[in-house]
């Protein structure tokens, strides 16, 4: 599971770490001081283009759901296969409107990579170790973001971005590894072998599971709203507007990936220790803070304030995974995790386009932080209307129906 989050993170990230490449590549940069000048393409089509990726994520909840019918080893060697292949067709788009739509279409595919992955690993553990494995999942996927965004910093001027894209290649490599190694998880098994087994439609949650399904939409919402134009726009403030050397940012790269492995490791104790609401409440709190400091001016606060982001990200992580496995039954766990990622595309999609318009309106990047980030921080008190899932079985917290 953590290689094929590996390969997703890979292919998913390349787009935020090569965006200023990409703008550049397709654009024209100018000596004017205006978005489109110093980015070379408007931060308006900029912004269109990464919000027309993300809403194409929402196709993953029909691709997730299906891993209910079909199980999940079938979908998964699907997502990450067609996934990576799109990926690198990206590499040779005529035109930036063309690599938004071939991107676009394998987005849905690499998506549901994640969520098949999260709800593999809970079905395959038991409550002592589903955030260990949760965060080993997190972590794959994490250092395939961090290669591919390394790749980029070092190797751009030499690759490009075609060839960073080209790039997805090498993971793709894998899949006769995961063919191989992958097993379907012994309680999918046990719920398909039933005789009154439902078959999902769409990616339906039945009626006793609907209120829990709410909170956990609008709090992966909220969540991506902060997620999405904080990690998305990052290393397009850091190039195109202050200047930022390649090594530097390779290097913030490389911190990132440090706090990110010792946020996991921290998430997965805290989780497990003072209960996956607490976690996730105190996580998403310091992700909006940390996340308005990257984007307060100063290349210090820029290193400082990503790297932190990353840390408290890392940490929410593995409660929030293993409370919205763990809250729902077998037969609709996929589908769950698909509404909960569809939900958070919309999430990053709303706050790419208002940090979008505000930053092109002529306001800095702080206060297209503050006005796009600390809005969704009271959503936090929703954690509280879940039941606390820690040092329990997913088949001890089904509601009776």
């Amino acid at each position: 599971m953590a290689i094929a989050a590996f390969a997703s993170g890979f292919a998913q990230f390349g787009v935020v770490a090569a965006l200023g490449s990409v703008a550049q590549g397709f654009g024209q940069v100018t000596s004017g001081a205006s978005f489109a000048d110093q980015a070379g393409l408007s931060g308006t089509d900029l912004g269109v283009g990464l919000a027309i990726i993300r809403l194409a994520a929402v196709g993953g909840l029909l691709v997730t759901g299906l891993a209910d019918r079909f199980g999940r080893r079938r979908m998964l060697l699907i997502t990450v296969g067609a996934g990576l292949t799109l990926t690198a067709l990206a590499a040779v788009s005529p035109s930036y409107w063309w690599f938004v739509v071939i991107f676009a279409a394998g987005r849905p595919l690499l998506s549901a990579t994640n969520g098949l992955a999260q709800v593999d690993v809970t079905e395959q553990t038991a409550s002592s170790d589903r955030t260990k494995a949760v965060a080993l999942v997190a972590a794959g996927y994490g250092l395939g973001a961090g290669a591919i965004a390394i790749a980029h910093s070092l190797a751009a001027s030499a690759l490009g971005f075609r060839g960073v894209f080209a790039l997805a290649l090498v993971p793709l490599a894998l899949l006769p590894l995961l063919r191989r190694w992958l097993t379907e998880p012994d309680r999918f098994e046990v719920e398909a072998a039933r005789a009154d087994h439902p078959t999902p439609v769409l990616g339906a949650v039945a009626r006793p599971f609907r209120a829990r399904l709410a909170v956990i939409v609008v709090l992966a919402f909220a969540v991506n709203v902060i997620t999405g134009p904080a990690n998305s726009f990052i290393f397009l403030f850091a190039q195109n507007f202050l200047h930022q050397r390649g090594y530097v940012t390779a290097a913030m790269v490389l911190g990132a990936g440090v706090s990110g492995f010792g946020g996991l490791l921290l998430g997965r104790w805290l989780a497990d220790r003072v209960g996956r609401r607490l976690t996730g409440t105190v996580a998403m709190v310091a992700m909006a803070g940390f996340a308005v400091l990257a984007y307060s001016g100063a290349a210090p606060a820029l290193v400082v304030g990503y790297i932190l982001e990353v840390l408290a990200a890392s940490v929410f992580g593995p409660a929030m995974g293993a409370l919205t496995s763990e809250l729902f039954p077998t037969s609709v766990r996929a589908s769950v995790v698909g509404w909960s990622l569809a939900a958070g595309v919309l999430g990053a999609v709303t706050g790419l386009v208002v940090f979008g318009v505000v930053a092109r309106s002529g306001h800095p990047f702080t206060t297209a932080g503050l006005l796009t980030f600390l809005p969704v921080v009271p959503a936090v008190g929703l954690f509280w209307l879940l039941p606390e899932t820690r040092g329990r079985e997913p088949e001890d917290l089904w509601p009776e129906s």
